[in-house]
């Protein structure tokens, strides 16, 4: 059987969050999407909280991934323990709250959803996420598995990709909120993109008002992060997945405004 699997980029603020929650459910039902999984680790500009979290869920996320803002509202941590279905990068030090990994029953297949984060050019301690997945990778078996890498070098994102293919359904990049135009299958198998961009306001700065983000280079004082008012974009991809193989044949980005 094939079975088509969403994931959605990196909600941003209030507009993301309301696009997401007017769209998503319409995009499932007219694209036959079986697992969704959304990033959601801006919907609070740095980080979500816990109500944030619960919209995207509500909305219709089936697991929503993390990243590097993952601890940005610290009443978060408490959540990660409790919600099985919100995830964190699994190559964070073992002492953070939370799970990195999970194992989700789609009545016939299990699917293992996996977050990482990159090293390259994120400015702190994580473990190595290539030697974390080898070791996640040997536990709970699964039919399919699903990675977002959450990371801001191409490069990283690539040779992940390369270093998986075969050994994963589908992987994909979030992290820079624009989208790439290299969605494939890669050579052993594994569906691929390096970035599915965002969701949040169109005419924005990757979801933050223009203005805010152009004082900021000149050498202003920016302040804290607002999302501008005006239509907005959900942007992700669809990988179709067969059951027979857990591997991919045929990836389609997608952009709802």
């Amino acid at each position: 059987m094939l079975y088509h699997i969403l994931a959605v980029g990196d909600v941003v603020m209030e507009p993301g969050l309301r696009h997401l929650e007017r769209h998503l459910r319409p995009l499932q039902k007219w694209k036959t999407i079986d697992f969704t999984v959304v990033n959601g680790e801006n919907a609070a500009g740095v980080g979500l909280t816990r109500d944030q979290a619960e919209r995207i869920y509500d909305a219709g996320a089936d697991v929503v991934t993390l990243g590097n803002h993952a601890f940005g509202k610290s009443q978060i941590a408490d959540f990660l323990e409790d919600a099985p279905w919100l995830l964190r990068p699994a190559n964070y030090t073992g002492r953070a709250p939370g799970r990195g990994c999970g194992v989700y029953d789609l009545g016939g297949v299990r699917i293992r959803v996996l977050n990482l984060i990159g090293r390259c050019d994120l400015a702190w301690g994580a473990d190595n996420p290539f030697t974390a997945a080898d070791r996640l990778l040997e536990r709970d078996a699964a039919d399919f598995t699903l990675v977002d890498f959450h990371a801001e070098a191409t490069s990283e994102k690539l040779a992940m990709g390369y270093y998986l293919d075969g050994r994963v359904s589908a992987l994909w990049g979030t992290h820079t909120h624009v989208p790439t135009a290299d969605e494939r299958v890669c050579p052993k198998g594994t569906g691929y993109i390096t970035d599915l961009g965002m969701t949040g306001s169109i005419e924005s700065v990757l979801g933050i008002d223009p203005r805010q983000s152009v004082e900021g280079f000149l050498g202003g004082l920016p302040g804290r992060y607002r999302a501008p008012e005006g239509p907005a974009k959900l942007q992700g991809a669809i990988f179709t997945l067969d059951s027979a193989t857990g591997l991919c044949t045929a990836v389609e980005r997608i952009d709802v405004r």
